[in-house]
C-alpha cells in the first residue's frame, strides 16, 4: 500500500512553516521561512507593521501568498512528498483578518498554473494592511461592544472572552467606523487561518469554531455567529463571514493550480484550518479533560481542555476545542515570564541557571511565608498595569528586600501560584500537567509547579509547534471523512502520546501551598485595587 502523509501549516506572526508526517506520526519533513528574511521587499519587522500611533499593527496581506508560493518551491525542490499528501490542515496566528473584494473568489477559482500566486491576486484586497493580533487600537470599539453586550461578564459569557483590542470583531467595528468605503467593497472578511486555506481550496473557507472563538463574534456554545454581537460591529456582517464549521471538518479538496503546479494529487482533502493557540493543543495531544499545558517561554501561557467553559470577564479566554466539537480550551497568558527569572538570576544567582535552581531548592517550601510580585511589564493576568516589585513578609508586611535563596524562591512559587489560582478562575481542575518551554528543563521549577498544582508534571518528547498540530489535525479531520462520522483525536493518533513523568507531587508541600494560596490571591487583590 503507498504511503500516506499529513501536512500541517503554520502561518505564524513571523513567518511560514510546514510539517510533514506519516499515518504513525513520525515527522518526515519540515521547512520554515522568515519574512523579514526571505521577504525583504514588504518592508517588515517581526513580521509586522507598526504605525505612527504604536497602536496600530498589520501584516501585508499578499505577503502571505508571496511566502506560500516560495514555501511550495522549496518543498518541491526538496523532494517533499506532495504526491503522496492525502490531507492538509493549517494553523494561521490568530486575530488576523484578511479583506477580499467582490470578485475575488472568482479569481481564485480560475488561477493559471504557469503563474506564481502572487502575481496573480494582487488585486484581490480591499486593504493590504491586516489588523493582527499586535494591534491595540480599538479601545473605543472595545468599550462600545461591552455596553451593547451587557457589560464585560456578559461579553465573556457568550463569545468566551470580554472584548479585548486585538479580537476581530473590535477590528472589523472600526474598519466600518473609520473606513466605510473598505468594509462596503469587501466580499470576504477572512481570518488568517480561513485565508491561507481559501488559497488552498481557491474558493472562500469558512472558518473554524475554535480560531472563530477568538473574534468576539461568536456564541461559543451554539458555534454560530451571534446575532447580538454582528448588530453591535457592522450592518450585513453575517454574509462577509461566511458559515463556522467544526474545526475537523473536510472543507473539500485542493485547487488543480497546486495539483499542476506541485504535484498534489488532485484528491487531496483540505482539513479547516484554525487558530495558532488551538493547534499547539492539538499538537501537544491534550485529549482529556483534566489536561493543561504550561508554556515557559519568555511571557507564559497555560492552556487546556475543558468539558464545561467558565468565561471570565476579568482574565484568561474560552474557545471551542479544536479537537472536540463538544469541550473548549481555555487559556490564560501571562507577560511576565522567563523575564522575571532572568532578572533575578542575574541579580542574585550569578547570572547562572544552576546557581538560580540551588537557591530555589535551599529555601523551603512556603518560602517562610514570603511572597513576591515581580512585574517588570504591565501584566495581563491579573491586569496589573502598576509595574515593579512587590516583597511581603509571613505576615502581609512590605518589606524591601529578600535574602537570594529566598528571592529565587518566591519568584517560582509565585508563578506557579498565580497560574494554579487563575487556571481555576476559569475552570482547569488539571490532572496532569504538560510543561513545554525553556523553563521545562529546570527541575526546581518543576518540583514547585507539581506540588503547587498537586499532580504530576511531565515533558514531551516532540516539540509543541503549531504545524505538527495541524499535521495531526489534518490526520485526525481525514479520519472522521474518511469514516463519515466523529472519530476521537486519541483514537485517530492512536492513543496516548509519548509523555515523560519529569516530577510527581509531595503532599506535604501541596497542602502547604493550599494554604499560602489564600494570602497570594488576597494580596494580589490588593495590588489589582491599587492600581485603579
Amino acid at each position: 500500500m503507498e504511503k500516506q502523509y499529513f501536512l500541517g501549516f503554520d502561518s505564524s506572526t513571523q513567518g511560514l512553516k510546514c510539517t510533514i508526517i506519516d499515518a504513525q506520526l513520525e515527522i518526515v519533513y519540515e521547512r520554515a521561512l522568515n519574512f523579514d528574511r526571505d521577504l525583504p521587499q514588504f518592508g517588515t519587522k517581526g513580521g509586522a507593521h507598526v504605525g505612527p500611533d504604536g497602536l496600530t499593527v498589520t501584516s501585508p496581506a499578499p505577503m502571505w501568498v508571496a511566502a506560500l508560493d516560495m514555501l511550495f518551491e522549496q518543498m518541491q525542490t526538496d523532494g517533499a512528498p506532495l504526491a503522496s499528501v492525502v490531507a492538509i490542515s493549517g494553523s494561521g496566528q490568530q486575530h488576523g483578518s484578511v479583506w477580499l473584494k467582490e470578485g475575488a473568489e472568482a479569481c481564485l477559482a480560475n488561477l493559471d498554473a504557469q503563474q506564481p500566486l502572487a502575481l496573480q491576486l494582487t488585486d484581490i484586497f480591499t486593504t493590504q494592511d491586516s489588523p493582527i493580533w499586535m494591534d491595540s487600537s480599538t479601545t473605543p470599539q472595545c468599550k462600545a461592544r461591552e455596553a451593547a453586550l451587557g457589560g464585560a461578564q456578559a461579553t465573556a459569557d457568550l463569545t468566551g472572552s470580554r472584548a479585548y483590542e486585538r479580537f476581530t470583531g473590535n477590528q472589523i467595528a472600526k474598519m466600518y467606523e473609520q473606513q466605510p468605503e473598505v468594509y462596503t467593497a469587501t466580499e470576504r472578511i477572512c481570518l488568517v487561518s480561513s485565508f491561507m486555506a481559501t488559497l488552498l481550496k481557491g474558493a472562500y473557507a469558512p472558518i473554524d469554531a475554535s480560531d472563530g472563538s477568538g473574534m468576539n463574534l461568536m456564541d461559543i456554545r451554539t458555534q454560530t455567529w451571534s446575532p447580538d454581537a454582528l448588530a453591535c460591529t457592522a450592518p450585513g456582517l453575517e454574509q462577509k463571514l461566511g458559515e463556522v464549521v467544526a474545526s475537523h471538518s473536510d472543507i473539500g479538496v485542493i485547487h488543480p493550480y497546486f495539483a499542476s503546479r506541485y504535484g498534489f494529487s488532485p484528491r487531496t482533502r483540505l482539513i479547516a484550518w484554525s487558530g495558532d493557540n488551538p493547534n499547539s493543543l492539538a499538537g501537544l495531544r491534550l485529549q482529556e479533560p483534566g489536561d493543561i499545558a504550561i508554556s515557559m517561554g519568555t511571557s507564559y501561557t497555560v492552556f487546556g481542555f475543558l468539558r464545561e467553559a467558565q468565561p471570565s470577564a476579568s482574565e484568561g479566554h474560552i474557545f471551542v476545542n479544536p479537537v472536540d466539537p463538544d469541550a473548549f480550551m481555555a487559556m490564560v497568558c501571562y507577560k511576565n515570564g522567563a523575564l522575571v527569572r532572568d532578572r533575578i538570576r542575574d541579580a542574585v544567582a550569578e547570572g547562572s541557571w544552576d546557581t538560580f535552581s540551588a537557591l530555589v531548592a535551599d529555601a523551603p517550601v512556603g518560602n517562610d511565608g514570603q511572597i513576591g510580585f515581580y512585574l517588570y511589564d504591565p501584566e495581563i493576568t491579573p491586569p496589573i498595569h502598576q509595574t515593579g516589585i512587590r516583597r511581603f513578609d509571613a505576615h502581609d508586611h512590605p518589606v524591601s528586600a529578600f535574602a537570594p535563596a529566598a528571592e529565587c524562591r518566591a519568584a517560582v512559587e509565585g508563578q506557579s501560584l498565580s497560574m494554579r489560582l487563575h487556571g481555576e478562575n476559569i475552570g482547569f481542575a488539571p490532572k496532569r500537567i504538560l510543561a513545554t518551554g525553556g523553563a521545562s528543563v529546570d527541575q526546581e521549577m518543576l518540583r514547585v509547579l507539581s506540588n503547587v498544582f498537586g499532580v504530576p508534571v511531565y515533558v514531551a518528547e516532540k516539540s509543541d509547534s503549531a504545524s505538527l498540530g495541524a499535521a495531526y489535525r489534518a490526520l485526525h479531520g481525514w479520519r472522521c471523512w474518511q469514516e463519515d462520522r466523529f472519530v476521537s483525536f486519541g483514537d485517530a493518533l492512536g492513543g496516548e502520546p509519548p509523555l515523560t513523568c519529569a516530577m510527581e507531587p509531595d503532599a506535604e508541600a501541596h497542602a502547604c501551598y493550599s494554604e499560602l494560596i489564600t494570602r497570594y490571591a488576597n494580596l494580589e487583590q490588593k495590588l489589582i485595587a491599587e492600581g485603579e
